[in-house]
């Protein structure tokens, strides 16, 4: 928990995170085919998933984020140890929805972030949930795969691809209100 000690001669690093799963169900998207044919999709009914936890730093265009097989209360805990050793000289403000995950009375917060839960039912301020959405729009439509070893390799190269594309990044998180927030913050 971010105590005042802390926080004193340390950089504030604001953050928004969330989870998103990726999986062998078929996303059904729109699709096109050349006339008379009609597309065509397979589909998949077992549900193995596997899991990310990211937090986003929208101005700079900085990702972090860890894969899991499951998503809990000790996943979440892993993730913000991660993050707070990744970033240990900084204070960390990471914005989060209101999953049961954040919420829990036993969950582990390092000395160096501090939580900030946004309003529920409030997506135009969840800025992380759209870089999940961007990798399954680019990287998962209309694909049943027959191995969850093949949607986690589809994932990691989907997540590079995006790490690498900073502007595609920036247009996706830094929202108007982050921009001007940071901006006047400094």
């Amino acid at each position: 928990m971010l105590t005042l000690q802390a926080v004193a001669g340390r950089p504030v690093r604001l953050m928004f995170q969330d989870e998103a799963w990726f999986g062998r169900l078929a996303r059904p998207r729109r699709c096109w085919a050349p006339a008379p044919l009609r597309p065509v999709m397979g589909n998949g009914y077992e549900r193995k998933f596997v899991y990310v936890a990211g937090a986003v730093r929208p101005v700079e265009e900085e990702l972090d984020g860890r894969q899991s097989r499951e998503m809990n209360t000790a996943c979440m805990a892993q993730f913000l140890a991660q993050v707070s050793q990744a970033h240990r000289a900084e204070c960390i403000v990471m914005v989060l929805d209101g999953a049961s995950l954040h919420k829990a009375k036993d969950r582990a917060i390092p000395e160096n972030i501090l939580l900030l839960a946004l309003p529920p039912q409030a997506p135009q301020l969840y800025t992380q949930e759209q870089v999940g959405e961007a990798v399954r729009e680019k990287e998962f439509p209309n694909r049943v795969f027959n191995r969850l070893d093949a949607v986690i390799r589809q994932l990691e190269h989907g997540l590079l691809h995006l790490a690498a594309h900073h502007q595609a990044r920036r247009c996706l998180t830094a929202w108007p209100w982050i921009v001007s927030l940071n901006l006047n913050a400094h």
